[in-house]
Protein backbone atom coordinates (compact mmCIF):
# COMPACT_ATOMS: atom_id res chain seq x y z
CA UNK A 1 0.00 0.00 0.00
CA UNK A 2 1.03 3.70 -1.19
CA UNK A 3 1.48 5.77 2.29
CA UNK A 4 -0.24 9.26 1.62
CA UNK A 5 1.08 12.63 2.84
CA UNK A 6 -1.90 13.61 5.10
CA UNK A 7 -2.88 16.77 6.23
CA UNK A 8 -5.82 18.28 8.66
CA UNK A 9 -7.80 20.51 7.60
CA UNK A 10 -10.22 22.92 9.60
CA UNK A 11 -10.41 26.17 7.22
CA UNK A 12 -8.04 28.09 9.76
CA UNK A 13 -5.25 29.78 8.19
CA UNK A 14 -2.96 28.15 10.28
CA UNK A 15 -4.73 24.47 8.63
CA UNK A 16 -4.52 25.66 5.10
CA UNK A 17 -1.10 26.77 5.62
CA UNK A 18 -0.22 23.29 6.66
CA UNK A 19 -1.97 21.77 3.57
CA UNK A 20 -0.02 23.87 1.15
CA UNK A 21 3.27 22.45 3.16
CA UNK A 22 1.85 18.67 2.51
CA UNK A 23 1.35 19.38 -0.97
CA UNK A 24 4.87 20.92 -1.50
CA UNK A 25 5.96 17.37 0.32
CA UNK A 26 3.72 15.05 -1.18
CA UNK A 27 5.09 16.32 -4.32
CA UNK A 28 8.75 16.06 -3.11
CA UNK A 29 8.04 12.65 -2.39
CA UNK A 30 5.94 11.30 -4.90
CA UNK A 31 3.06 10.54 -2.89
CA UNK A 32 -0.33 11.55 -2.94
CA UNK A 33 -1.96 14.22 -0.72
CA UNK A 34 -5.11 12.92 1.54
CA UNK A 35 -6.58 16.01 3.23
CA UNK A 36 -8.64 15.12 6.32
CA UNK A 37 -11.56 17.38 6.87
CA UNK A 38 -12.85 17.23 10.71
CA UNK A 39 -16.70 18.49 11.14
CA UNK A 40 -17.15 18.22 15.20
CA UNK A 41 -21.11 18.39 15.65
CA UNK A 42 -21.97 21.76 17.10
CA UNK A 43 -24.02 21.23 20.35
CA UNK A 44 -27.45 21.09 19.69
CA UNK A 45 -28.99 24.33 21.72
CA UNK A 46 -26.24 25.83 19.70
CA UNK A 47 -27.11 24.83 16.42
CA UNK A 48 -30.48 26.11 16.74
CA UNK A 49 -29.18 29.95 16.86
CA UNK A 50 -29.60 31.58 13.78
CA UNK A 51 -26.02 31.90 13.17
CA UNK A 52 -25.59 28.16 13.10
CA UNK A 53 -27.98 26.61 11.21
CA UNK A 54 -28.05 23.87 8.66
CA UNK A 55 -26.95 26.38 5.86
CA UNK A 56 -23.56 27.60 8.12
CA UNK A 57 -22.74 23.68 9.27
CA UNK A 58 -23.46 22.87 5.32
CA UNK A 59 -20.74 25.86 4.62
CA UNK A 60 -18.15 24.18 7.37
CA UNK A 61 -18.53 20.64 6.46
CA UNK A 62 -18.71 20.47 2.79
CA UNK A 63 -17.92 23.71 0.80
CA UNK A 64 -14.40 25.25 2.53
CA UNK A 65 -12.95 21.80 2.12
CA UNK A 66 -13.80 21.25 -1.60
CA UNK A 67 -12.94 24.52 -2.40
CA UNK A 68 -9.61 24.09 -0.61
CA UNK A 69 -8.79 20.93 -2.55
CA UNK A 70 -10.06 22.42 -5.44
CA UNK A 71 -7.55 25.03 -4.82
CA UNK A 72 -5.03 22.83 -4.10
CA UNK A 73 -5.03 20.69 -7.43
CA UNK A 74 -4.73 24.18 -9.64
CA UNK A 75 -1.53 25.40 -8.04
CA UNK A 76 -0.32 21.87 -7.88
CA UNK A 77 -1.02 19.78 -10.95
CA UNK A 78 0.70 16.75 -11.18
CA UNK A 79 -0.38 15.37 -8.00
CA UNK A 80 -2.94 13.35 -6.70
CA UNK A 81 -5.38 15.39 -3.80
CA UNK A 82 -8.03 13.49 -2.14
CA UNK A 83 -10.37 14.47 1.17
CA UNK A 84 -11.66 12.80 3.22
CA UNK A 85 -14.62 14.40 5.35
CA UNK A 86 -15.26 12.91 9.00
CA UNK A 87 -17.87 13.59 11.88
CA UNK A 88 -16.43 13.38 15.42
CA UNK A 89 -13.36 14.20 17.70
CA UNK A 90 -10.81 15.81 15.95
CA UNK A 91 -7.79 14.37 17.80
CA UNK A 92 -8.83 11.05 17.65
CA UNK A 93 -9.85 11.14 13.71
CA UNK A 94 -6.39 12.50 12.99
CA UNK A 95 -4.32 10.28 14.71
CA UNK A 96 -6.66 7.60 12.93
CA UNK A 97 -5.57 9.47 9.98
CA UNK A 98 -2.04 9.16 10.60
CA UNK A 99 -1.59 5.88 11.42
CA UNK A 100 -1.40 4.64 7.90
CA UNK A 101 0.02 8.31 6.50
CA UNK A 102 3.72 8.55 5.28
CA UNK A 103 3.63 12.26 7.54
CA UNK A 104 0.68 14.12 8.84
CA UNK A 105 0.48 17.72 8.46
CA UNK A 106 -1.09 20.31 11.30
CA UNK A 107 -1.61 24.27 11.43
CA UNK A 108 -0.23 25.89 14.71
CA UNK A 109 -1.07 29.39 15.26
CA UNK A 110 1.92 31.54 15.09
CA UNK A 111 2.53 34.17 17.82
CA UNK A 112 2.07 37.53 16.84
CA UNK A 113 4.83 40.01 16.91
CA UNK A 114 7.26 36.67 18.10
CA UNK A 115 9.09 33.72 16.88
CA UNK A 116 7.12 30.27 17.27
CA UNK A 117 3.71 28.26 17.37
CA UNK A 118 0.81 28.28 19.79
CA UNK A 119 0.08 24.74 20.17
CA UNK A 120 -3.67 24.25 20.51
CA UNK A 121 -4.45 21.10 22.42
CA UNK A 122 -5.95 18.76 19.34
CA UNK A 123 -2.29 19.66 17.70
CA UNK A 124 -0.56 18.43 21.11
CA UNK A 125 -2.95 15.65 21.53
CA UNK A 126 -2.13 14.13 17.76
CA UNK A 127 1.72 14.60 18.94
CA UNK A 128 1.74 12.93 21.78
CA UNK A 129 -0.39 9.83 20.55
CA UNK A 130 0.37 9.29 16.58
CA UNK A 131 2.69 6.87 16.10
CA UNK A 132 3.79 7.82 12.25
CA UNK A 133 5.64 11.81 12.05
CA UNK A 134 3.36 14.71 12.94
CA UNK A 135 4.83 18.03 10.85
CA UNK A 136 3.85 21.48 12.87
CA UNK A 137 3.02 24.31 10.63
CA UNK A 138 3.03 28.07 11.54
CA UNK A 139 0.27 30.16 9.78
CA UNK A 140 1.33 31.95 6.84
CA UNK A 141 4.02 29.88 6.32
CA UNK A 142 5.84 30.04 2.60
CA UNK A 143 7.37 27.75 0.49
CA UNK A 144 10.32 30.79 -0.09
CA UNK A 145 10.10 30.44 3.36
CA UNK A 146 11.72 27.34 3.67
CA UNK A 147 14.92 28.99 1.56
CA UNK A 148 17.74 30.85 1.57
CA UNK A 149 17.95 34.47 0.97
CA UNK A 150 18.61 35.53 -2.90
CA UNK A 151 21.12 38.73 -3.44
CA UNK A 152 18.43 41.30 -2.21
CA UNK A 153 18.26 39.83 1.36
CA UNK A 154 14.10 37.83 0.59
CA UNK A 155 13.62 34.04 0.89
CA UNK A 156 12.95 32.96 -2.84
CA UNK A 157 11.53 29.15 -3.98
CA UNK A 158 14.58 29.76 -6.51
CA UNK A 159 17.70 29.60 -3.89
CA UNK A 160 18.72 26.23 -2.10
CA UNK A 161 16.91 25.05 1.02
CA UNK A 162 18.24 26.11 4.35
CA UNK A 163 20.00 23.73 6.45
CA UNK A 164 17.53 20.47 8.34
CA UNK A 165 18.12 20.65 12.28
CA UNK A 166 17.87 17.62 13.75
CA UNK A 167 17.82 17.35 17.36
CA UNK A 168 19.71 14.25 18.81
CA UNK A 169 20.86 12.46 21.57
CA UNK A 170 23.67 10.33 21.44
CA UNK A 171 23.41 8.43 24.25
CA UNK A 172 20.60 7.12 22.87
CA UNK A 173 19.97 7.61 19.09
CA UNK A 174 17.23 6.22 16.95
CA UNK A 175 17.69 5.05 13.73
CA UNK A 176 14.36 6.35 12.77
CA UNK A 177 15.04 9.77 13.65
CA UNK A 178 18.21 10.24 12.07
CA UNK A 179 16.94 8.45 9.06
CA UNK A 180 13.90 10.71 8.44
CA UNK A 181 16.65 13.79 9.53
CA UNK A 182 19.17 12.56 6.75
CA UNK A 183 16.46 11.34 4.24
CA UNK A 184 14.55 14.71 4.45
CA UNK A 185 17.94 16.77 3.81
CA UNK A 186 18.65 14.64 0.45
CA UNK A 187 15.44 15.68 -0.84
CA UNK A 188 15.97 19.02 -0.16
CA UNK A 189 19.66 18.74 -0.92
CA UNK A 190 20.43 20.57 2.09
CA UNK A 191 23.13 21.00 4.59
CA UNK A 192 22.40 18.70 8.21
CA UNK A 193 22.66 20.54 11.04
CA UNK A 194 22.75 18.18 14.17
CA UNK A 195 22.16 19.84 17.17
CA UNK A 196 23.29 18.59 21.07
CA UNK A 197 23.18 20.10 24.16
CA UNK A 198 24.22 18.78 27.39
CA UNK A 199 24.84 19.74 31.24
CA UNK A 200 27.91 20.46 33.17
CA UNK A 201 28.20 18.70 36.27
CA UNK A 202 26.29 20.94 38.91
CA UNK A 203 29.54 22.22 40.50
CA UNK A 204 30.26 24.02 37.26
CA UNK A 205 27.06 25.42 38.10
CA UNK A 206 27.62 27.04 40.97
CA UNK A 207 31.26 27.95 40.25
CA UNK A 208 33.32 25.31 42.33
CA UNK A 209 35.43 24.04 39.59
CA UNK A 210 38.76 25.17 38.89
CA UNK A 211 40.21 22.57 36.80
CA UNK A 212 40.05 23.69 32.76
CA UNK A 213 41.26 19.86 31.80
CA UNK A 214 38.53 18.61 33.16
CA UNK A 215 35.68 20.86 31.37
CA UNK A 216 37.98 20.52 27.86
CA UNK A 217 37.85 16.83 28.36
CA UNK A 218 33.70 17.05 29.05
CA UNK A 219 33.66 18.80 26.02
CA UNK A 220 35.44 15.91 24.13
CA UNK A 221 33.93 13.10 24.91
CA UNK A 222 30.62 14.63 24.28
CA UNK A 223 31.53 15.69 20.94
CA UNK A 224 33.06 12.17 20.10
CA UNK A 225 29.68 10.66 21.22
CA UNK A 226 27.70 12.42 19.12
CA UNK A 227 30.25 11.79 16.14
CA UNK A 228 29.82 8.45 16.96
CA UNK A 229 26.30 8.12 16.50
CA UNK A 230 26.44 9.82 13.12
CA UNK A 231 29.57 8.08 11.95
CA UNK A 232 27.58 5.04 9.94
CA UNK A 233 24.92 7.54 8.96
CA UNK A 234 27.39 9.78 7.22
CA UNK A 235 28.93 6.10 5.78
CA UNK A 236 25.28 5.35 4.50
CA UNK A 237 24.66 9.43 3.27
CA UNK A 238 27.92 10.58 1.69
CA UNK A 239 26.45 13.44 -0.66
CA UNK A 240 24.77 14.70 2.67
CA UNK A 241 27.28 17.81 4.17
CA UNK A 242 26.62 17.29 7.90
CA UNK A 243 27.43 19.95 10.25
CA UNK A 244 27.60 18.68 14.38
CA UNK A 245 27.22 21.21 17.06
CA UNK A 246 27.30 19.97 20.66
CA UNK A 247 27.15 22.66 22.91
CA UNK A 248 26.88 22.80 26.72
CA UNK A 249 23.32 24.14 27.59
CA UNK A 250 19.74 23.84 27.24
CA UNK A 251 19.22 21.62 23.67
CA UNK A 252 15.31 23.38 23.54
CA UNK A 253 17.14 26.55 23.55
CA UNK A 254 19.94 25.70 21.34
CA UNK A 255 17.44 23.85 18.81
CA UNK A 256 15.07 27.20 19.02
CA UNK A 257 17.72 28.89 17.99
CA UNK A 258 18.78 27.22 15.06
CA UNK A 259 15.21 27.00 13.76
CA UNK A 260 15.71 30.28 12.50
CA UNK A 261 17.82 29.47 9.96
CA UNK A 262 16.17 26.11 9.38
CA UNK A 263 13.92 24.73 6.61
CA UNK A 264 12.64 22.03 8.92
CA UNK A 265 13.35 21.13 12.68
CA UNK A 266 13.25 17.46 13.06
CA UNK A 267 12.77 15.77 16.81
CA UNK A 268 12.09 12.77 18.68
CA UNK A 269 9.23 11.50 21.09
CA UNK A 270 9.98 8.05 23.09
CA UNK A 271 6.34 6.12 22.73
CA UNK A 272 5.06 5.26 26.19
CA UNK A 273 2.35 2.70 26.18
CA UNK A 274 1.11 3.66 30.00
CA UNK A 275 -2.41 4.20 31.79
CA UNK A 276 -0.85 7.70 32.72
CA UNK A 277 -1.61 8.43 28.81
CA UNK A 278 1.48 9.20 26.35
CA UNK A 279 4.04 12.23 26.89
CA UNK A 280 5.85 14.61 24.40
CA UNK A 281 9.21 15.16 26.24
CA UNK A 282 10.52 18.98 27.60
CA UNK A 283 12.52 19.72 25.00
CA UNK A 284 10.05 18.57 22.19
CA UNK A 285 7.34 20.66 23.81
CA UNK A 286 9.53 23.16 24.21
CA UNK A 287 10.58 23.01 20.50
CA UNK A 288 7.24 23.01 19.42
CA UNK A 289 5.88 26.34 21.16
CA UNK A 290 8.99 28.43 20.40
CA UNK A 291 10.68 27.05 17.10
CA UNK A 292 10.49 29.52 13.51
CA UNK A 293 10.50 26.36 11.54
CA UNK A 294 8.15 23.55 10.51
CA UNK A 295 8.64 20.97 13.23
CA UNK A 296 8.37 17.15 12.70
CA UNK A 297 7.82 14.72 15.42
CA UNK A 298 9.75 11.33 15.07
CA UNK A 299 7.86 8.76 17.45
CA UNK A 300 10.20 5.75 18.12
CA UNK A 301 10.41 2.92 20.83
Amino acid sequence: MVRAVVAGLDGSSESRAAVEWAAREGKMRGLPLKVVHVWEPVPEPMAQAPLLGAETQQHWSERIPREAVEGLRLRHPGIEITMQQSSGGAADTLVKAAADAELLALGSRGFSGIGGFMVGSVGLAVVAHAERPVVLVRAGEQAADEHQTDPAGIPSAATPYRPVVLGLDPGGPDDSLIEFAFDAAARRSAVLRVVHGWNLPPYYTYGLSVDPEYHDEIVRQQSAALSAALRPWRQKHPDIEVVEESRSGSGANHLVDASREASLVVVGRRIRRSPLGAHIGSVTHAVLHHATAPVVVVSHK
